[in-house]
């Protein structure tokens, strides 16, 4: 149909599978004072096209091709063979993240008009290599490019607009059974890709207006939904910042905390009414201030304070030093590991919700509706998280805590494949409810209206509160032995 969009021709594989699936491995690489000789025999060996040029670290700085070989040839005649890397490379050259869905590496390409990428990994390494001849063979056909839109936004409106395209990107994905969860981890991962703007557009705008520079490396961290890579739709922020500067260095880390905030706020992702944001003091600290902060959550933490920690826990890096947010990690896995009153009063904290269904089964409601995030998915990722913590499991995803608990023998396999399918049907359910909330102009909450459901998925529901409550002694057995 002419004028179709690129969203109405969506092709799921690309919100499906992450850059890692279709890179090429091992990744080829020089360093700069390699010469020219060298690398075509490097190329013709492995019979390659490119070769990435990297620092001592492993980071690319730079690309040499076939077509740059032949340029320096026209140019170098006979010396050409000990002509160096560094002297012909194309810089920089264009990276993905390697954890990256597919769609972004699509949109980057096309954007910026190259046929190679180079996928890193989180430090920045360079661990294989993405071209289009490798995507098409995976798959023939482009979907919408909301990641790279993002990337390239230059001011608020720009990403809002990106942003836009979220509820009818999630509707073809549902429509074509992609797995809910599956469905969140793209909403997050452009939630990702606009705190990662906001930051660097923030951190431009402070050299620019005379800030200048940071005093210090810092991380932007993103915590809650956002950090298990399960938000939805309406998710708010939650982020913070940890540096490695001292404590007369927060006003500039202040003002940049308040420049990520307001940007994020106008691109459509709404300050959190608890307050859990860098532009706030408690949610900004050096190293030592971080620690400082954890040590005290974990000996008096309670009430609001321990829904502060169930946020912050699931905290993963999206953008600065990574090492900073690698340090901070360790030290809350090994206090919290040691600390069985803090774990108890997390799990105290989690168990006192209780499964909206009354005497006979039926559900409790308010207003013909029940809080479904309240009622089950928190109670459930929060048992996740406490078990993780009891037994220093790094991950931050519910799914992938409920994989590492059963694959170390705290939790059978059935019981976690049972989590983790109640998981799937609850992310499922609220993503429709919002989704027929968003087509009737309703805005977007937690809360589901259950005569809307399916009979089996009312009937799977109800199973899964039933579940959700045994969880109570899931946790208090596990913790029995601490």
């Amino acid at each position: 149909m002419s004028g179709e969009t690129g969203l109405e021709r969506l092709d799921s594989f690309a919100y499906r599978h992450r850059v890692a699936e279709v890179m090429g491995t091992p990744l080829a690489t020089a360093r700069p004072g390699a010469t020219i000789a060298e690398a075509s025999r490097t190329m013709a060996a492995k019979g390659i096209s490119s070769l990435v040029v990297v620092d001592e670290r492993g980071r690319p700085v730079g690309i040499i091709t076939e077509r740059d070989v032949l340029k320096a040839v026209a140019t170098h005649r006979r010396e050409v063979a000990d002509v160096p890397l560094g002297t012909i490379m194309s810089s920089p050259v264009a990276t993905i993240r390697s954890d990256a869905f597919s769609y972004v590496a699509m949109g980057r390409m096309d954007r910026l008009r190259v046929r190679h990428l180079v996928a890193v990994d989180e430090h920045g390494i360079g661990v294989g290599m993405v071209t289009v001849r490798g995507l098409m063979k995976m798959r023939s056909s482009y979907a919408l490019l909301v990641g790279d839109e993002v990337d390239a936004a230059t001011n608020p409106q720009d990403m809002l607009a990106a942003k836009m395209k979220l509820p009818r990107l999630a509707g073809e994905l549902l429509a074509e059974r992609v797995e809910a969860l599956g469905v969140a981890r793209v909403l997050t991962s452009v939630l990702r890709a606009l705190t990662e703007r906001a930051a660097r557009m923030a951190e431009q705008s402070m050299i620019e207006k005379g800030w200048g520079a940071a005093p210090a490396p810092w991380s932007l961290l993103l915590l809650g939904s956002g950090g298990r890579r399960e938000s939805l739709f309406g998710a708010d922020q939650d982020n913070a910042i940890v540096h490695a500067g001292s404590r007369d260095d927060d006003p500039w880390f202040a003002e940049l905390g308040k420049r990520i905030c307001d940007t994020l706020d106008a691109a459509g992702v709404p300050f959190c009414n608890g307050g859990v944001m860098a532009c706030n003091g408690e949610w900004r600290h050096n190293q030592a201030g971080w620690e400082e902060r954890i040590t005290q959550w974990i000996r008096e933490a309670d009430g609001k304070e321990l829904l502060n920690v169930h946020i912050f826990v699931d905290f993963r890096p999206v953008y600065g030093d990574i090492d900073l947010a690698t340090r901070l990690r360790a030290y809350l896995r090994d206090q919290a590991a040691k600390s069985p009153r803090f774990l108890h009063a997390m799990a105290q904290a989690a168990g006192d919700i209780k499964a909206p269904l009354g005497v006979l089964g039926q559900f409790i409601t308010k207003d013909g509706r029940l809080d479904l995030k309240m009622s089950g998915l928190l109670p459930l990722t929060s048992a996740a998280r406490i078990l993780a913590l009891k037994h220093g499991i790094e991950a931050t995803g519910t799914g992938e805590r409920l994989r590492a608990l059963a694959e170390g023998g705290h939790m059978s396999a059935v019981e976690a494949a049972s989590l983790q399918a109640n998981h799937e049907l609850m992310v499922r359910i609220l993503l429709e409810q919002q989704q027929a909330d968003l087509a009737a102009g309703i805005p977007t909450s937690n809360r589901i209206d259950p005569k809307r459901l399916a009979p089996d998925d009312r009937d799977r529901l109800k199973q899964t509160f039933k579940t959700i409550n045994a969880l109570n002694w899931v946790m208090k057995n596990a913790l029995s032995s601490v």
